[in-house]
């Protein structure tokens, strides 16, 4: 993952994020993640070079939160990418 577009938004909002290797296949479930507090997303939305997903209700407001996904595969891994979103209140 290299940008997110907007770079901010609240509750319900959809933040499309641009990169490599975003398939389905490779990419099973994105995180917003505070480093210690992982929240799951909806994906509406998800190709090669892109993932549309709307920012759930839970989600901590009033900070950025960092893009975290859950790769596929039998070694499966939690990658915190270096894309975050400021979530608003």
């Amino acid at each position: 993952m290299v940008s997110a577009e907007p770079m901010s938004g609240k509750s319900g909002d959809e933040i499309a994020v641009t990169g490599e290797n975003l398939q389905k296949e490779l990419v099973v479930k994105v995180f917003l993640t505070d480093g210690k507090n992982d929240t799951p997303v909806e994906v509406t939305e998800q190709t090669a070079t892109r993932i549309k997903f709307k920012i759930p209700a839970q989600a901590a407001t009033g900070g950025r939160l960092a893009l975290m996904i859950l790769t596929g595969g039998k070694d499966a891994k939690y990658i915190e990418q270096p894309v975050k979103v400021m979530i608003e209140p």
